[in-house]
């Protein structure tokens, strides 16, 4: 058996099935499969079970993997190291953001990044999904959650909070909520999924209450959410980075403030795969934006609000 085995070994197990390993190679799904036969025909024992979605690895088929794995982070280690001699910090970064999130609290974070590190290359893409991270699409990706998926590093990024927030117009001429039933019957603006009920998670003190709702303005497009709370058009169920300013200005106010709101999750994770090599530019961006991160969760608590009874 030799490195360029293991190696090919570490890649079939970590695809998951020899389909997706051939795709990250730019080989054939035959010439995959030859080579693990030749591999496992070499050494005399069967090292993945097949099946017709994934492979699992046997019991020595993941001690190879492990010792195949850290040889292959050593040997990338070792070649970055050679190849930044006497540079500066380069490399790629693929990072996927929120769309909301990342347009209005991260934007600043990515462009401060670059411009401290030009010589890297960073690639962001503005999606909701977990999906491009297991695909190997991205580095990085950035999602909120209450619960992060066992099989990724989860790094905390901080508490994602929700009002209920309405104009200063509609709230003259049609109240505010007063009660956490109210948003059933109110017409509320918010990111749902298309054609379901939106089911809201709401706290107060240590008790938790949830209730189903049916928005009748729904969009990803947190800008056009703002504006059309903004219009005086509902109730805004929406984060609270995004209208921080229009309440101090007392262009909106919030209603039901005793109330702790979730929708799609209560926090902000930083996700990547487990025991994947980190280059040094990645490393350098996980480091930079976590420390951004807590920087903002100290500056930004939750701000005074206008609010009506």
């Amino acid at each position: 058996m030799d490195l360029k085995s293991l190696t090919l070994l570490v890649e079939i197990i970590d695809a998951g099935n020899l389909s997706e390993a051939a795709r990250r190679l730019k080989v054939s799904r035959a010439n995959i499969s030859y080579h693990l036969s030749r591999l496992e025909q070499s050494i005399g024992l069967q090292l993945v079970r097949r099946t017709t979605r994934r492979i699992e690895p046997t019991e020595i088929g993941l001690r190879l993997y492990e010792h195949g794995r850290a040889i292959r982070n050593e040997l990338l280690a070792a070649q970055e190291s050679v190849s930044s001699l006497g540079q500066s910090l380069q490399g790629r970064v693929r990072v996927s953001v929120p769309s909301g999130y990342g347009q209005w609290v991260m934007a600043d974070w990515l462009l401060d990044f670059k411009r401290l590190y030009p010589g890297i290359v960073l690639d962001v893409m503005f999606e909701n999904r977990v999906e491009d991270l297991m695909r190997d699409e991205v580095d990085i990706a950035v999602r909120v959650m209450s619960e992060p998926p066992q099989n990724l590093v989860a790094r905390d990024m901080g508490v994602l909070r929700y009002v209920a927030c309405v104009s200063a117009a509609y709230a003259r001429e049609h109240g505010v909520p007063g009660q956490l039933s109210d948003l059933r019957t109110a017409p509320l603006i918010t990111a749902a999924v298309v054609g379901r009920q939106l089911r809201v998670a709401a706290y107060l003190d240590d008790e938790r209450h949830e209730v189903l709702l049916e928005p009748t303005l729904i969009s990803e497009n947190f800008l056009f959410l703002r504006q059309a709370v903004l219009a005086g058009l509902g109730v805004g169920l929406v984060p609270d980075y995004l209208v921080q300013d229009d309440v101090r200005q007392g262009t909106l106010v919030t209603a039901l403030d005793a109330w702790r709101l979730s929708i799609f999750g209560t926090n902000m994770y930083m996700l990547y795969m487990p025991d994947h090599h980190h280059t040094r530019a990645t490393s350098t961006f996980i480091d930079f934006m976590l420390a951004r991160s807590r920087t903002t969760e100290t500056d930004c608590a939750p701000c005074p609000s206008n609010t009506h009874s």
